[in-house]
């Protein structure tokens, strides 16, 4: 029997705040498991309390925030705050961004990411540690140091206990981080089958050898590419669209790996030259059938989840999409719930 997964939602940034609420409320009668707040054009963690307070029983988390563009205190405060406002529901989910967002956009730091990630991580475990068991805060690291904290600025512990952690990544060394110091690892959705399977677990599972955890400890949440629609209009659209931004992700030299993994690498190259010239339409030209059916799940609505379950269902825990179109409101809903069940 193929086993079920659980399915996220992604909140929209487009409309701004106003239909924030009813969005998630309406996600969670749907019967979604979580719901991920990104940080695009909006702070997540103003997202979050007002996502909390329309919602009682889904899980709520970042997907992703920007670790570096800000440090381990303040994210630990943040992050206990809305585990509180969600009573115990929110996962602290980071990402390092690119290097240029965090140097050009940000004016922050950056070195060695894979190294700082995890210790970034294991600071707000300390935090936690000191707000929640009395310890005394002492940590002493090669980017963070935390040795102060006095009574006025302790929030005491958490009723809720600790917030879960999450890390994205695409190379071994994050993947490995997340193996060794987190509870969720999320899988960019630059990610094939292949590439999962012969790069992503076993990094997962060095990191987890490292920490002498086992790796089923650790859960796969996926954000997958779907191409599907109603008439061969909407699948053309939607094939588009989903070509358009895997080229996009394409260009990036940190996600070269994924690309090699297939012997494609010299696609990364041309995407990329192609972006520094402003060729952004014509990239997608790049990205023929083969690449498009390694990145995407291309079915129609009915056949989406039994396609996505016999590629991931052993190895992935929980899903979300990238679906340029999803068909009418009945046919999508079917497609959710064979996921479910």
């Amino acid at each position: 029997m193929v086993p079920a997964v659980k399915v996220d939602g992604g909140i929209s940034t487009d409309g701004g705040f106003d239909n924030l609420m009813e969005s998630s409320r309406e996600q969670e009668v749907l019967g979604y498991d979580g719901l991920w707040a990104p940080e695009t054009i909006h702070d997540p963690f103003t997202m979050l309390p007002l996502m909390a307070h329309a919602t009682s029983s889904v899980d709520l988390g970042t997907n992703i925030a920007v670790g570096f563009a800000r440090n381990p205190m303040s994210l630990a405060y943040s992050a206990n705050d809305i585990q509180t406002l969600s009573e115990g529901r929110f996962v602290l989910g980071l990402g390092s961004q690119l290097r240029p967002q965090i140097t050009r956009r940000f004016s922050m730091e950056w070195s060695k990411p894979a190294a700082r990630m995890r210790e970034m991580i294991m600071a707000i475990k300390a935090i936690w540690d000191c707000w929640n068991n009395g310890e005394k805060l002492n940590f002493r690291g090669d980017f963070y140091e935390h040795t102060l904290m006095t009574p006025f600025f302790d929030p005491g512990p958490n009723p809720y206990g600790t917030p879960r952690l999450a890390l994205a990544g695409v190379g071994p060394l994050m993947t490995a981080v997340a193996g060794e110091t987190c509870d969720i690892f999320l899988c960019h959705g630059f990610t094939t089958e292949k590439y999962l399977r012969e790069a992503t677990v076993p990094a997962i599972e060095r990191g987890a050898a490292r920490a002498g955890r086992d790796p089923s400890e650790i859960t796969i949440s996926a954000e997958l590419f779907i191409v599907t629609g109603n008439t061969e209009e909407d699948m053309s659209k939607a094939r588009q669209a989903t070509k358009q931004q895997v080229a996009f992700f394409g260009r990036t030299p940190a996600y070269r790996p994924v690309l090699d993994c297939h012997g494609w690498g010299d696609m990364q190259t041309e995407l990329h030259a192609m972006s520094e010239e402003g060729r952004w339409p014509e990239m997608a030209d790049l990205i023929d059938d083969d690449v498009l059916d390694a990145f995407a799940v291309v079915a129609e609505p009915e056949q989406v989840a039994t396609e996505l379950k016999h590629r991931y269902a052993d190895v992935v825990d929980r899903v979300s999409f990238y679906a340029p179109y999803q068909g009418d409101r009945q046919r999508w809903q079917a497609v959710f719930e064979d996921l479910k069940s």
